[in-house]
Order: structure tokens, then C-alpha cells, then sequence
């Protein structure tokens, strides 16, 4: 095929919503709770299994967030957010977090980053404290970006991943993973 073959293909959507639906619940993806504060002092927070690091230099990370999100208008406009990585404890805070209409902080096990407004999860798996740098459009939903400016790391536990349209736990022993060695 033609290098404008290709083109032509990558610009007219041949795939409809629930079929792309389908494919994505295929992709295993972490868990993680978005928290941030308003300038209020009001708690927000929401699941999201569309969290990526996208840069080394500079460190930068995305957080998908949805238009219609409960959370999105004051996500928009927050100085600073937490990504809470959850672990095979935190079944019930991803379903919390993911639900509607309650008070998603009420059942504790937040507390107040050191020095800050900022709600994280205490016994996160990983902790990304990140300040926004652009909100970048796209379809239904919005891509923050931020640079995380401190990052705290829990001990063992399992990660917790969305797959096929519900929560798993990696079974692996992770302990057991080593980094390869160099070339």
C-alpha cells in the first residue's frame, strides 16, 4: 500500500465506538486514583486507567479525564494533582472513586500531602505528586499533563490493572523481576 494509502486510512475512522470499545478492554492498563484540591479546599478525585509517563527529559506523565467527568471543570483549573497508583488492597477505592453521586473520601484512608492541601492515599503502591503543565483537547475527553515534582514509592505489593471491563491482580511475583543488564 502507498504511503497516501496509509494516510487515507489513518484519517478516516473505520472503526466504530463500541467496537474501539471492545479492542481497548483488551489493553491492560494500572489503576490509579486522581486527587486534587480546589480552591476551596474541596476534595476531588476520580479512577482513571488512562495515566502514561510520555517524557524523560522533562518528566512528564498524561492522565486522560473525561469531558463529562464530575471532577473535569475543576481538574481544569487545579494548581497541583496526585496520581495514587493502586495495589491489590485498593479494589474497593478504584469502584469508590469510580462511582457517582457519594462522597468518594468518606470511607477514609486519605490523608494531606506534607504541606499541602493535596488528598493522597496513604498506603498508595506509588504516589506522583505533579504540577500541570497543558491541557491538550482531544474527542470526549482532555489530556492533562503534568511534571511530577515528588514521587514517594510504597513497598511490596501487587499492582492492581483494568482488563476486559474489570479490576485484576497481577499474579506474577514481581519480587523476582530484575533489570536487564545493559548492552
Amino acid at each position: 500500500m502507498s504511503a497516501e494509502g496509509v494516510a487515507e486510512q489513518l484519517v478516516a475512522p473505520s472503526v466504530d465506538g463500541q467496537t474501539f470499545r471492545d479492542a481497548m478492554a483488551l489493553l491492560a492498563a494500572p489503576i490509579t486514583v486522581v486527587t486534587f484540591s480546589d480552591h476551596t479546599g474541596r476534595r476531588w478525585g476520580f479512577t482513571a486507567s488512562s495515566v502514561t509517563s510520555v517524557s524523560l527529559d522533562p518528566p512528564l506523565i498524561t492522565v486522560g479525564v473525561a469531558h463529562a467527568s464530575s471532577c473535569y471543570r475543576a481538574l481544569a483549573v487545579a494548581p497541583e494533582f496526585v496520581v495514587n497508583v493502586l495495589s491489590d488492597r485498593h479494589r474497593a477505592v478504584a469502584t469508590r472513586f469510580a462511582a457517582r453521586g457519594l462522597d468518594r473520601f468518606a470511607e477514609g484512608g486519605f490523608v494531606r500531602w506534607p504541606g499541602s492541601m493535596l488528598p493522597c492515599l496513604a498506603d498508595a503502591h506509588l504516589l506522583l505528586r505533579c504540577r500541570p503543565t497543558h491541557l491538550v483537547p482531544v474527542g470526549d475527553h482532555d489530556l492533562l499533563v503534568g511534571t511530577p515534582t515528588e514521587v514517594r514509592m510504597s513497598g511490596p505489593g501487587k499492582p492492581l490493572v483494568w482488563y476486559r471491563r474489570d479490576f485484576h491482580i497481577l499474579e506474577e511475583n514481581l519480587s523476582d523481576i530484575r533489570p536487564r543488564p545493559g548492552p
